[in-house]
């Protein structure tokens, strides 16, 4: 194992830098992007109304957020796999799975915002956080093993 892991120093060193990249985002969320949420939803928020938000802003921020996770996870899929056919693939399945919870998002603020506040929360975080890389490491390296 420890053999394994000198010889991929390189595969080992570009796979940090990325998921340094992705915890950046987190740290900095504040100052990078709009999201008069991020306040909200640390707070006893189930008896508070929404903040003040600046739809377009928001709509904007979000997508950029998401949109820079999901272009630092596809780096992560690449170095870790050198296959573009998954990269092609995870590029779609992105670009779906961001419109849908983009529209959702917008859906659900708009016209369910207040009745559903941990609607809105959960789809919120899929949208800042990376949290489909967690899903698609393990599935792909899972299907890289059946093929050998």
């Amino acid at each position: 194992m420890l053999q394994k892991i000198l010889s991929n120093k390189e595969k080992l060193g570009w796979s940090l830098l990325l998921i340094l990249l992705l915890v950046l985002i987190r740290a900095f969320e504040e100052t990078l992007f709009y999201d008069p949420f991020l306040e909200y939803f640390k707070t006893e928020y189930s008896q508070m109304a929404f903040p003040k938000i600046n739809i377009f802003k928001l709509f904007f921020s979000l997508g950029m957020r998401f949109y820079l996770n999901s272009m630092i996870s596809l780096l992560l899929l690449y170095v870790l796999f050198k296959d573009k056919e998954i990269i092609k693939f995870t590029a779609f399945l992105y670009m779906v799975l961001g419109s849908i919870l983009m529209i959702s998002f917008i859906f659900t603020l708009n016209f369910f915002g207040e009745e559903n506040k941990m609607t809105l929360f959960y789809i919120r975080r899929f949208l800042i956080q990376p949290i489909f890389i967690l899903l698609f490491i393990p599935a792909f390296y899972y299907q890289k093993q059946i093929k050998k």
